[in-house]
C-alpha cells in the first residue's frame, strides 16, 4: 500500500506565511518550522543548563518541526483572524483537529503512535509545548526584525507587539534568548563577522 504523510508534508514549502502582510522575503512553514526547531532546541538547553531544567532538547526541535504541518490542510490562518473570537477560534481549532486526524491517517498503522505525540498536545509534554510556543513567536519576531532591516516598515508594529508578547510569556528561556541572542539579528553581515 502507498502511504501519503511524507508527500503531503513536503507540501509545507508551498504554504506561505504572513499573508496580510507585505513581504520583502517570503516564508513558508517548511522554512519557520525549521527555524522554531532551532530556537525550541536552544531554549530547551538553556532551561537544563542555566535553570534546572531536565527537558530534551532533542524532543523539543521534533515538536517545533511539526507544530504547524496541519497548516498543509488548513492553510496558515493569521493570528489577528484566528483569535479574533471565541467562536472563529473554536471553529478554528476543531479544523485543525480534523487536520491532525487526516495527517494520521496518511500513515501505516503501526507509525501512527508514534506521530500522534508530535500533533496532539499532552499533559505529559506541556513544558516542552511551552518552549515550542516561545519559539514560535522569537521566530515571528525575527522575521519582522529581517522585514524592517530590509526597509519595509509594514513588520515595525508587529516587531514591537511580538517582542512583548515573548516577554509576557515569563519564559526565563525566552528572554535570555531576546537578550543575548536577538541584538546579532539585528547588524548587517559585516558586523556580524
Amino acid at each position: 500500500m502507498d502511504y501519503k504523510f511524507f508527500a503531503v508534508i513536503s507540501r509545507m514549502k508551498y504554504i506561505n506565511r504572513w499573508a496580510l502582510m507585505r513581504n520583502t522575503i517570503k516564508e513558508d512553514i517548511s522554512q519557520h518550522s525549521i527555524d522554531v526547531a532551532f530556537i525550541a532546541h536552544a531554549l530547551a538547553l538553556i532551561r537544563n543548563r542555566r535553570f534546572g531544567g531536565s527537558v530534551s532538547p532533542e524532543r523539543c526541535a521534533l515538536l517545533a518541526m511539526f507544530h504547524d504541518a496541519t497548516e498543509i490542510i488548513t492553510g496558515d490562518l493569521p493570528t489577528p483572524i484566528k483569535y479574533y473570537n471565541k467562536q472563529i477560534k473554536g471553529a478554528y481549532d476543531e479544523i485543525e483537529q480534523k487536520a491532525k486526524d487526516q495527517l494520521l491517517s496518511y500513515l501505516p498503522d503501526d507509525l501512527r503512535q508514534d506521530y500522534e505525540p508530535l500533533f496532539c498536545r499532552t499533559e505529559e509534554e506541556a513544558e516542552l509545548w511551552s518552549l515550542v510556543k516561545a519559539a514560535d513567536k522569537i521566530s515571528a519576531l525575527i522575521k519582522c526584525l529581517e522585514e524592517k532591516q530590509m526597509g519595509n516598515m509594514d513588520f515595525a508594529s508587529a516587531e514591537k507587539a511580538t517582542r512583548e508578547a515573548v516577554r509576557k510569556m515569563n519564559i526565563p528561556e525566552a528572554d535570555v534568548f531576546l537578550d543575548e541572542f536577538i541584538p546579532a539579528y539585528e547588524l548587517t553581515l559585516d558586523e556580524q563577522a
